[in-house]
């Protein structure tokens, strides 16, 4: 009894390895992963020293408290002597990240989404062929292979006096 379960578990855990979206989500890991250092890469390289910059030489990374009340000029002199310290400028630069990460997130999707919608946009069906036609007489809707009006009893002419017929009555 407890072999059987034994195969089943494994049985169940093989199905469930070899479903294809369990192979997605891995490769998405694995995606994401390599992704993540990209931003963080554009963040720490290129979008940090420009706020550097901008902010007159200010670096995140070295906002910070030290919690035994020395002070430090920067975060690895803290760290190098020992100091806990309270590291909210490497939270800043976190948050950035992720708020870089997900905006670009967001600006792939949408671009996918618009190829998706374009791959899949259907081609324009002509239109229908007209089942009605107006009766040059009287101007009741009447099917279009009515040779007489079932209004007025009229025979319908051919389709060019019919439509010389509608014009005259419009006038």
């Amino acid at each position: 009894m407890a072999k059987e379960k034994k195969k089943g578990i494994i049985g169940e855990f093989k199905e469930f390895i070899m479903r294809g979206n369990v192979m997605d989500m891995a490769v998405a890991v694995i995606v994401g992963g390599a992704f993540q250092k990209i931003i963080t890469s554009l963040t720490n390289d290129i979008i940090m020293p420009l706020i550097t910059l901008i902010t007159g030489g200010i670096d995140f990374n070295n906002w910070f408290i030290s919690l035994d009340g020395s002070n430090y000029a920067t975060l690895a002199e803290a760290q190098a002597a020992g100091a806990a310290t309270f590291n909210y400028g490497t939270f800043i630069t976190v948050v950035l990240d992720f708020l870089i990460l997900a905006f670009v997130i967001f600006m792939m999707v949408k671009g996918m989404n618009s190829l998706a919608a374009k791959a899949h946009k259907k081609p324009e069906e002509a239109p229908a062929a007209p089942t009605t036609k107006k009766c040059p007489y009287c101007l009741s809707e009447i099917d279009i292979k009515a040779t007489r009006c079932p209004h007025c009893t009229s025979e319908q002419p051919a389709e060019e006096e019919a439509e010389e017929k509608a014009e005259e009555k419009a006038e």
